[in-house]
């Protein structure tokens, strides 16, 4: 009889962390910090983790659960308030953090509250915003008018900030408000030719600033508030 032909067995590529939903949760992530979220499929975050597209689906149901779970991550780098905390440090410092994850993640501006499928950090962190709201003494009814504000100048903010076609620091500036200046008429538009003369275009000029300013401003509107609010409420 012939010798019969060596088994051909099949070895495991080395050193291949094993596939989680974690990791294709990252890769999706990494995808869309570089490139943007029109690059992310379930295609292209496979082929990133050298996996075929099939095996992604034993983890990540479909694109629409990898994008929840994405904000979801989003979230998590949020810092989450201390419930029973100083109220005004722990929100400013969420908001801080807030815009610090937003910038690196700027994909995810458009989609923080967009998404109707809600992951458990997203809810953690919603959670404890209304916790710290609420020990504080905020009513109900304030502490949907501070959620709601805390978010919109966050949000908002991030929007104006990232779509800027000029980043704070850039050796063009002063080039590009010096333009725009140019194509104003003689003796038309003097306040924003003063704001751009006396403000854009003075040395260590950043837009970035005007974040704490707004956040400031709202905290203090929210302290009066509470505090209208406590001193017409009968204690008890």
């Amino acid at each position: 009889m012939p010798p019969s032909s060596p088994r051909t067995t099949r070895t495991p590529r080395a050193d291949r962390p094993s596939l989680t939903r974690d990791r294709i949760v990252a890769a999706a992530m990494a995808i869309a910090d570089a490139d943007g979220l029109a690059k992310v499929s379930m295609r292209s975050v496979a082929r990133d983790l050298g996996v075929e597209a099939m095996s992604l689906y034993h983890h990540v149901s479909n694109k629409d659960a990898l994008l929840d779970a994405m904000v979801d991550a989003v979230h998590g780098e949020f810092h989450e308030p201390v419930v029973g905390g100083e109220w005004r440090v722990e929100l400013a410092t969420r908001s801080r953090s807030g815009r610090e994850a937003l910038k690196r993640h700027p994909w995810a501006v458009g989609l923080m509250d967009a998404r109707t499928n809600a992951g458990l950090a997203t809810l953690s962190h919603h959670d404890a915003v209304l916790g710290c709201l609420r020990t504080a003494g905020f009513s109900i009814r304030l502490t949907g008018h501070a959620f709601a504000t805390l978010d919109a100048h966050l949000y908002g903010f991030l929007v104006q900030e990232l779509s800027m076609p000029i980043t704070n620091g850039d050796a063009d500036l002063e080039e590009v408000a010096a333009q725009v200046i140019d194509t104003i008429p003689n003796g038309v538009m003097p306040w924003l030719k003063e704001f751009a003369v006396e403000r854009v275009l003075q040395p260590g000029y950043d837009f970035g600033e005007e974040f704490d300013i707004g956040l400031d401003l709202i905290l203090d509107g929210l302290e009066r508030r509470l505090t209208e609010e406590q001193r017409a409420t009968p204690s008890g």
